[in-house]
């Protein structure tokens, strides 16, 4: 469920940070793991970023708002986001759409 709740958190710190739209022609939803221990928990996302983008601030942002949004939401305390790029699209991969 924690999971669930950050990969969500995920997308919209993505659409809001890195300018890419939450529609499905876009790039793949961010994807989540959760780590919960005693009222903490410790996420791992992983997540397309557009190019070019300043991806160390970008990354910041999105972790920032992930761990915000989940302590929100769960009332864990959010000890560890990382975060993972798994590719960087740039315009032309938008416009043709995702090649699997």
């Amino acid at each position: 469920m924690v999971a669930r709740i950050a990969a969500r958190a995920a997308r919209t710190a993505q659409s809001r940070r890195a300018a890419i739209p939450p529609d499905r022609s876009g790039p793949a939803a961010p994807s989540a793991s959760a780590a919960v221990r005693t009222g903490s928990v410790r996420l791992h996302l992983a997540m397309d970023l557009p190019y070019p983008t300043d991806i160390p601030h970008v990354c910041e942002r999105i972790q920032h708002d992930v761990a915000k949004q989940v302590t929100q939401l769960t009332g864990l305390e959010v000890g560890e986001v990382t975060l993972t790029v798994r590719r960087l699209a740039t315009a032309a991969d938008a416009s043709r759409g995702r090649v699997r």
